[in-house]
């Protein structure tokens, strides 16, 4: 099928069109719950092609692809219901946990985090993470407590800006810029890595710390807009309390603005300049640093210095002379079978998930991450399209020449849709399946100037009743899709409903005013975890889509055996489904059914009918209409 698959592609992808083989109703073991009986049930369709957008829009009515193969799982009689998720890229907010793993990789790429020697101390005998008790010298203590020292006082200089930033909220707010009701932000300092100022590139050599609170504050206003919205279509007066209509559609830029010009007021270091930058809140040092290796704030607190002093037992000079800098590099290219990465996929699906020798081949490897049905979209400079095109691709990260991670995403119209990770598990410690999330996020952020239409970041699937996909909630403030009527709905809304009851029809609860009494404590529940380690060992490197591709698409067809019977909450624009206009394959040419219909015998029309009104009803009237269904 494969072959199939990779073959009739080639004239399907001259043509432009979407063209699938309907393989129909399927179970198969579930690879979350681990029954051990096939109660995961889906429906499948091989695809010898699919445009960008047809995907898209597939995707958009719960679909995913594994290599050549798109299924849907059956929200209503799969043991594990499987919903859509995804995040606004531009209302990110990133957890501590998710920093932690970002200033973890500029401590490795800066060569003040070793690995052999954090190999050393979590699997050293008789020891914990964290703790050993292997002797230090007395340059190793001096420069251990040095460290230290540094640390805590970069944290309080952190901590300063994150309250003069919440000071600037509420002067804004007292004269009437901002809303009343407007959320304060959390979590919103970072500081900025030299790597990062080489990359943003003349004028950013000062550039300390950055802030994306008005990204935040903007998010929360939209927020309450449409809760506002959803009030009024249920007969409920609009409050005043959180200020006009206007105030609640102001530009991330302009809120930047008005912060950074408050922020300059109230913060009282001579030599830190704070300025607005396309959204973001900058801090610079008023003076030129001395080097730009230097990574250590000349910005001071009143009274207090985040700068070395040469009366201190410590030795810069020489730590410097030491330490082996790295270098990162992120390579984004088209989908194809490369030597290196599927060595690197070996070894990573032998270490971390324990598969066979004879399970991890060259031709599973390229059905499963190689192949795709995806027709490829270049650039075309009419800012529609990000400069990549749209397609399926490999994103490599490469350290000093050395292959350490690879992500397999698609790049789509309105998504970037993250589909697999797999890393060296050499390097564990450094979280890459975390870290490539945040890369692809960022991706997203930077592309969309590009391309307008791409706002989204697709996680895969969230499963709520298996601990080790809830964590893609932390990932904040994400949206699952509704599996009856494909209308997205905040995370904050659909847990405490998923936490009765793990298949809802998620927007029939949306506008509730009963949900909406939840959302704050289930705010304050999602923010908890977010500063908690998501997960525990080898949990916290779970790539986002991990242990997906559970269908098997060898395994036969599953419309002989019983099904419970499928509950009403089936999308009501496909339960009685036309099929006069579905597109059919036909010996090289397309033909609609109800021009087809009448050269068949009743009996081959009714079985055609019925088969066509089943593909009808999962992938939805419009596509019907778009794709090519082919008769076999």
């Amino acid at each position: 099928m494969k072959n199939e698959a990779s073959s009739s592609g080639s004239s399907s992808r001259s043509r432009g069109e979407s063209v699938v083989v309907d393989v129909g109703r399927r179970r198969s073991s579930c690879g979350y719950c681990k029954s051990g009986r096939r109660t995961s049930v889906s429906h499948g369709l091989w695809a010898h092609s699919l445009t960008v957008n047809d995907y898209q829009d597939l995707l958009d009515r719960g679909w995913r692809r594994s290599g050549c193969f798109v299924y849907k799982p059956e929200m209503e009689t799969t043991c594990c219901p499987a919903y859509t998720i995804r995040l606004n890229a531009d209302d990110f907010v990133p957890s501590k946990e998710q920093l932690r793993v970002s200033r973890r990789m500029h401590r490795y790429l800066d060569g003040t985090l070793d690995a052999r020697k954090h190999e050393e101390l979590v699997h050293k005998p008789g020891s914990s993470q964290g703790s050993t008790n292997a002797k230090l010298t007395s340059s190793e203590t001096n420069s251990l407590a040095f460290n230290g020292e540094e640390k805590n006082k970069e944290e309080e200089f952190v901590n300063y800006l994150h309250e003069q930033i919440n000071n600037a909220v509420q002067s804004c707010i007292k004269n009437g810029d901002l809303p009343c009701g407007v959320q304060l932000p959390r979590d919103f300092i970072k500081k900025v890595s030299q790597i990062k100022r080489k990359r943003l590139g003349e004028g950013s050599e000062d550039l300390l710390y950055t802030s994306n609170a008005s990204f935040q504050i903007a998010a929360s206003l939209r927020r309450t807009k449409t809760a506002e919205n959803d009030s009024c279509d249920l007969g409920s007066p609009k409050s005043d309390a959180v200020g006009s209509p206007t105030s609640l559609e102001l530009p991330t830029k302009l809120i930047a603005e008005k912060l950074a010009s408050s922020c300059q007021q109230l913060v009282e270091i001579p030599d830190l300049s704070v300025r607005a930058c396309n959204g973001h809140i900058n801090f610079y040092s008023a003076t030129k640093q001395n080097s730009l290796d230097n990574e250590r704030s000349s910005a001071t607190l009143p009274n207090k210095t985040f700068t070395h002093h040469e009366s201190e037992p410590y030795d810069k000079t020489f730590e410097q002379s030491q330490v082996k800098k790295r270098k990162l590099e992120i390579r984004l290219k088209r989908s194809s079978f490369d030597p290196e990465e599927f060595a690197l996929y070996r070894k990573y699906q032998l270490k971390v998930h324990n598969d066979t020798p004879d399970h991890v081949t060259e031709s599973s490897y390229m059905r499963f991450l190689v192949d795709t049905p995806l027709i490829y979209v270049p650039p075309a400079g009419d800012g529609a399209i990000p400069p990549c095109g749209f397609g399926s691709f490999h994103q490599q990260y490469v350290v000093d020449g050395h292959l350490i991670a690879v992500g397999v995403i698609d790049i789509l119209p309105k998504c970037l849709s993250s589909k697999y990770l797999f890393w060296d598990p050499d390097l564990a410690f450094l979280s890459l399946g975390k870290y490539s999330a945040l890369q692809e996020i960022d991706w997203v952020n930077d592309n969309k100037h590009f391309c307008p239409s791409l706002q989204y970041y697709y996680l895969g699937y969230y499963i709520h009743s298996c601990s080790k996909m809830t964590y893609k909630a932390a990932y904040n403030p994400s949206e699952l899709l509704c599996p009856v009527h494909y209308k997205w709905v905040p995370f904050s809304i659909a847990k405490p409903l998923l936490d009765r009851k793990k298949y809802a029809a998620l927007s029939d609860f949306s506008s509730s005013l009963d949900v909406e009494l939840l959302l704050q404590k289930e705010q304050e529940d999602l923010m908890e975890l977010q500063q908690d380690d998501l997960g525990h060992g080898d949990l916290n490197d779970i790539r986002v889509n991990e242990n997906e591709e559970t269908v098997n698409p060898h395994s036969e067809s599953s419309d002989d055996e019983s099904f419970p019977e499928a509950s009403d909450h089936r999308p009501t624009e496909t339960r009685d489904a036309d099929v006069s206009n579905v597109l059919i394959g036909l010996k090289g040419s397309c033909v609609r059914y109800k021009d087809l219909q009448q050269v068949l015998d009743p009996v081959g029309r009714s079985y055609l009918e019925n088969q066509l009104s089943q593909y009808t009803k999962v992938v939805g009237s419009e596509l019907s209409e778009r794709m090519v269904y082919t008769l076999t």
